[in-house]
């Protein structure tokens, strides 16, 4: 019996797979599979070790937190790297203004307790959120999520009081002022403002498509949110720690959210999720309202200061944006050869590549499917995303080395002309 005859017999088809590979061991950039095949991960397993598969740094604070414990439960008793990590990420967030931190397990856990705090800061109830927008496969991360297929399928109802916006996207009609006028109209055909606690965004939409938030939106977003006495959320679980070229995807803009959401690459591969934000807004759930068993695990946290350290002393910001221009530059190279090319984008080292068909000139999925599926083959993983599953993205370590990288770029050009001349 294969290895995936036994997942098929044994774990629910619910949990869906990219590929087939099995992982035996992997190192920075590099996975090798129980066959012993080497793949260029251009995956990070979403997003998450943006520092690279086993970073020396990182093992060695791991090694170094199992030998003194494991867990604790820090709402029985505390430790000290949890505060120290708090401190660390109320000073590097955005925001001129007194910041605290409550550590979970998950991006999804993250936007569930944002929504908590909002909620019991305000007195509010209502949530705004974008379509094409991903916030987590719990309920209300469903309900938050602008997208049916395949996140909310066969789920029953969702949680209420949550309200969808269109997402600026230019490329498929819908301007700043089209977005920030659906806005209004909502506040007028469907809920009050004055109801309405918060508003989560991601500054780069990850499974919607990498399209990135417009520096004009996001700043007439702060004005609306001010004011009607609504709380900013941005969710920059996919989008933190160095892949957009900055610390934050936030950074990028002249505004600053009231709450933070942020998990995936923050411990480098371990189960760690963290909201920050406001701290009077932080402070408006009473003691034992956040929380969790797991949360803020002590080896999550001590692989956390690890990859913070990482990604200041090796200028990963600077090394994601250089990444990002050489990967853009190549892709544009093919635009005359791979007609099917709509849009290559993204800020940093959080780009993506939009393809729609030749003729008919609408999204298509299958040929970016071809593209992944062919560069799997020759040894490269990539992963598809969008409304409409014709965008591939990349999400490379940002610690690739040289050589790795130039290999992959490589085959992500074979794989996109073989693509192309096979249709």
């Amino acid at each position: 019996m294969t290895l995936t005859d036994r997942k098929n017999a044994a774990i629910s088809r619910g949990v869906g797979m990219t590929t087939q590979i099995y992982a035996d061991r992997a190192e920075n950039s590099e996975i090798w599979d129980k066959e012993g095949r080497r793949y260029i991960d251009f995956a990070s397993g979403i997003a998450v070790v943006n520092t690279g598969h086993r970073h020396p740094r990182v093992i060695d604070a791991v090694k170094a937190q199992l030998d003194r414990f494991t867990h604790t439960c820090h709402q029985v008793v505390p430790y000290e790297n949890y505060v120290h990590l708090a401190e660390r990420l109320n000073a590097l967030t955005p925001g001129d203004f007194a910041k605290k931190t409550i550590f979970v397990t998950t991006g999804a856990e993250a936007v569930e307790n944002a929504v908590k705090i909002a909620r019991a800061a305000t007195g509010r109830s209502a949530i705004i959120a974008f379509g094409g927008g991903f916030h987590g496969r719990t309920f209300m991360g469903m309900a938050l999520t602008g997208k049916v297929v395949p996140y909310k399928v066969g789920f029953g109802s969702m949680p209420g009081d949550v309200f969808h916006a269109p997402f600026p996207v230019p490329l498929h009609g819908v301007t700043v002022e089209q977005s920030l006028a659906a806005l209004k109209k909502l506040f007028a055909a469907d809920v009050d403002p004055q109801r309405v606690a918060a508003i989560i965004i991601e500054p780069v939409q990850g499974e919607g498509g990498f399209y990135s938030a417009p520096v004009s939106f996001m700043k007439a977003l702060r004005e609306l949110c001010d004011q009607h006495g609504i709380l900013l959320i941005a969710d920059e679980v996919q989008t933190g720690f160095a892949r957009t070229g900055k610390m934050f995807a936030m950074d990028h803009h002249e505004v600053a959210p009231d709450l933070m959401t942020m998990a995936k690459s923050l411990a480098g591969g371990f189960p760690l999720a963290a909201v920050t934000g406001r701290a009077e807004i932080m402070d408006a759930p009473g003691p034992g309202g956040l929380g969790g068993t797991y949360g803020g695990n002590p080896i999550g946290i001590a692989a956390a200061h690890a990859v913070l350290d990482v990604i200041v002393d090796e200028d990963l910001c600077n090394r994601a944006n250089q990444l990002g221009s050489r990967l853009k530059q190549r892709l544009e190279s093919l635009r005359d050869k791979v007609p099917e090319i709509v849009d290559i984008r993204g800020p940093g080292f959080m780009n993506a590549i939009e393809f729609n068909d030749v003729t008919t000139k609408l999204p298509s999925a299958d040929f970016a499917n071809r593209v992944r599926l062919i560069a799997l083959d020759k040894g490269l993983i990539l992963l598809t995303c969008g409304v409409h599953g014709n965008v591939i993205r990349f999400l490379s370590p940002i610690t690739i080395q040289d050589g790795v990288f130039s290999e992959a770029l490589d085959i992500l050009e074979a794989s996109m002309l073989k693509a192309s001349a096979g249709k």
